[in-house]
């Protein structure tokens, strides 16, 4: 099957967060199953354009329309000896090379432009997708343009919309069509959404199969409480909704391998090496050298939706039992602020990093006893995946891919994946971590059982990426 797919960020490029990750490892997934043809397509920011990691070769440069103006679009790829996996990158300096790479107030035109330039760069290349997979609402508007603009082009490609957080939607004026897209005026429906235009949804009535992150969060977005006003538009698409939960790249993130930590280790060797990187990471982190302590980490941003508020709730309660606690990350200032007290109150048994270090937290993962993931909604969730891939126990909100990943733990048939708690609020959190707590002081052999277990469990691409294709394959008729 050729496949094209295009996206905001992937990693190793450009990474802000989860999305960056997966399409890091998604492509390289499906590009080595049978058959399979993969491009992806990437806007050519400044720091990849000057990042001399990346040899890349220009291929041709155009104009397209934007309603009355014209953009310029240059085409590279990047040099690679994968011929199943092509990457591209549109380049456009006066939408791409600036800092950071969202949160302009012209974020609206410049992945409206980048959405048009994939699909003339593909007419370029004379690449007929049989199915363009799209990732949240910066490729939103791939679908609509198809059909108002391109269809003529690619007469039997189909669409995947796939939704990795749908609180960002891509909210625009009303006259965005007209102002910007330039596609004829029977898309301005298509497009409206109150009194405004929104991507996401355009995208949703318009793309062939609209896909998710989890099948547990594909369930939740059809109640209002999750979907940030999308509940009915996706209920609409019930028949061709569908939840794939992630996985993560392990030669990526493999505590056996990885150049970030001082010692490596496998399920076999996790408990002596693992209580060598904790103890490297208690001096690397200002925290008292002290071996029986359990260590529960953090690394995410610091947001609501991601449970920080229930943490600072029990943060002076769970400092008084016998723990240490490190978090990494940055946020919200009222959460950066209240953390960054508790820690000072906690000297050498709490700290705050206020940092986006994926070094740092590499370390953290293999060094941590335990991780914390209370979000209040969680898509999927990678963090989770990663911990229990190096030992570290997860002790989760049963929300979203959270639920899909992490079963509780059995303590009589030792069953289970980790801690979690079901209402979100502080007293429920604290009586997970508690019974964690319970596990690691009375019967640490079983505390060392279920972070081999954890180990054990397939987290890779693999499975996820047959799911794709069996996705795929149904929407475009393909066996």
């Amino acid at each position: 099957m050729k496949i094209a797919m295009a996206a905001s960020e992937a990693a190793p490029f450009v990474k802000t967060g989860g999305l960056g990750d997966v399409m890091q490892a998604l492509p390289e997934a499906l590009s080595k199953l049978p058959d399979n043809e993969v491009c992806l397509f990437l806007p050519y920011y400044g720091q990849i354009k000057r990042d001399n990691r990346w040899d890349c070769e220009f291929l041709t440069s155009f104009a397209i329309q934007l309603a009355w103006r014209q953009c310029h679009v240059g085409l590279f790829r990047l040099k690679s000896k994968k011929k199943k996996l092509q990457i591209y990158f549109v380049d456009n300096e006066q939408y791409f090379d600036r800092n950071p790479i969202y949160g302009h107030l012209d974020d609206g035109e410049r992945f409206a432009y980048f959405s048009k330039a994939v699909l003339a760069c593909l007419n370029y290349l004379d690449f007929r997708p049989d199915l363009i997979q799209c990732n949240d609402w910066q490729t939103a508007l791939i679908p609509v343009v198809l059909h108002g603009e391109f269809r003529g082009s690619f007469p039997y490609t189909k669409t995947v919309f796939t939704i990795h957080n749908i609180e960002y939607q891509g909210w625009a004026n009303s006259n965005f069509n007209y102002d910007v897209l330039g596609l004829p005026p029977s898309f301005n429906e298509t497009l409206r959404y109150g009194d405004a235009s929104n991507f996401m949804k355009a995208a949703i009535v318009t793309a062939d199969a609209v896909s998710t992150v989890s099948e547990t969060y594909a369930r939740e977005l059809q109640y209002p409480y999750y979907s940030h006003g999308m509940s009915e538009v996706l209920i609409q698409r019930a028949g061709t909704f569908y939840g794939i939960t992630n996985g993560i790249d392990t030669t990526v993130f493999d505590p056996a391998k990885s150049p970030n930590l001082p010692f490596h280790y496998t399920a076999k060797t996790m408990v002596e090496e693992k209580a060598k990187n904790k103890e490297k990471l208690q001096e690397e982190l200002g925290l008292n050298k002290d071996p029986s302590a359990p260590l529960y980490v953090i690394v995410s941003r610091l947001a609501g939706h991601k449970g920080i508020d229930l943490l600072c709730y029990i943060c002076h309660t769970l400092m008084s039992r016998p723990v240490q606690l490190a978090i990494v990350g940055t946020g919200e200032a009222q959460y950066e602020q209240a953390l960054s007290s508790l820690a000072w109150q906690y000297p050498g048994r709490m700290v705050v990093r206020l940092a986006f270090d994926p070094g740092l937290a590499d370390r953290m993962y293999a060094g941590a006893d335990a991780y914390l993931m209370p979000s209040r909604s969680e898509p999927c969730g990678l963090s989770q995946l990663i911990a229990m891939h190096y030992g570290t126990i997860p002790v989760v909100h049963a929300t979203g891919g959270l639920q899909d990943t992490v079963w509780p733990y059995n303590p009589t048939t030792g069953e289970g994946r980790g801690f979690t708690f079901q209402s979100y609020n502080g007293e429920d959190f604290l009586a997970a971590i508690d019974r964690s707590l319970g596990l690691y002081y009375d019967d640490r052999p079983a505390w060392n059982k279920l972070a081999q277990n954890d180990m054990a469990v397939d987290v890779s691409w693999q499975s996820p990426a047959q799911s794709y294709m069996e996705m795929f394959k149904k929407v475009t008729g393909i066996s």
